[in-house]
């Protein structure tokens, strides 16, 4: 079952090589582009100031990070990298995120997640949209997804934002048609598709000799000439269709 990893971030200002760094990271998994529940999620002292302009858009001053435990301490890096495994990571404008996680790897000493394991969602929203706005909110909005959650920009929720909205670059709907509820072990199975054969025509009888006799003596005895079908013949229709089994 193909397992990917929706991540977003949140930083400092725009550029890892000018001294700007990471203050939250966000990571979601998904199976068959369905959220299974399991995440990751941290606040990282940047050991730096807030610019202003940063702090407007997600809402993180460096009073509230300071103390937060930093990138290369083991309960982030090391708990991020057993996270994500393997698994391709999904980013929108991922060449941002990658240069920041990678740089922040780099400096710890980690191995950088090469480029051949990123999915940009937004080139892939520029090949369905070409000449659109595609940042994450118009795509949203495009989508229908709601962003009534959203205050400021935060990793976790973004990232959230972000998974929806692969979903329908991939697909969407029609996508989710595919599959199958989760069972609880978070497994997703894909509904086989049923075949029919031509349909016999006239349809074979399905109750038996006996049933159909039985049912006109009833109408017969009880019913007499009062039933709503006779000018039909349907109890003709009955006993024909017993002979014809029958005989079959």
């Amino acid at each position: 079952m193909a397992r990917e990893i929706v991540l977003d971030t949140e930083t400092t200002g725009f550029d890892p090589l000018t001294g700007d760094r990471l203050v939250e990271l966000a990571a979601l998994e998904i199976e068959q582009f369905v959220p299974t529940g399991r995440s990751f999620h941290v606040y990282i002292d940047p050991c730096r100031d807030m610019p202003i302009e940063a702090e407007r858009i997600h809402g993180l001053s460096a009073a509230f990070l300071r103390g937060k435990p930093r990138f290369e301490d083991e309960s982030v890096v090391d708990r991020f990298l057993e996270f994500v495994g393997d698994a391709p990571i999904i980013a929108h404008n991922a060449a941002f995120d990658r240069g920041f996680v990678n740089w922040e790897l780099q400096r710890c000493d980690r191995a950088e997640i090469p480029d051949s394991r990123w999915i940009d969602t937004l080139g892939l929203a520029k090949q369905r949209f070409p000449g659109m706005h595609n940042s994450l909110d118009a795509l949203c909005k495009r989508f229908k997804i709601s962003l009534s959650e959203r205050e400021k920009h935060g990793a976790l929720i973004d990232a959230k934002l972000l998974a929806a909205v692969y979903l329908e670059l991939k697909g969407g709907r029609e996508r989710r048609l595919e599959l199958s509820s989760a069972t609880a072990s978070g497994a997703v199975t894909i509904a086989a598709r049923v075949e029919y054969g031509a349909r016999p025509r006239p349809l074979a009888p399905r109750s038996t000799e006996a049933e159909r006799a039985t049912h006109a003596a009833f109408i017969r005895d009880k019913v007499k000439g009062e039933a709503l079908w006779d000018p039909f013949g349907l109890e003709g229709v009955l006993v024909e269709a017993g002979a014809e089994e029958k005989a079959a």
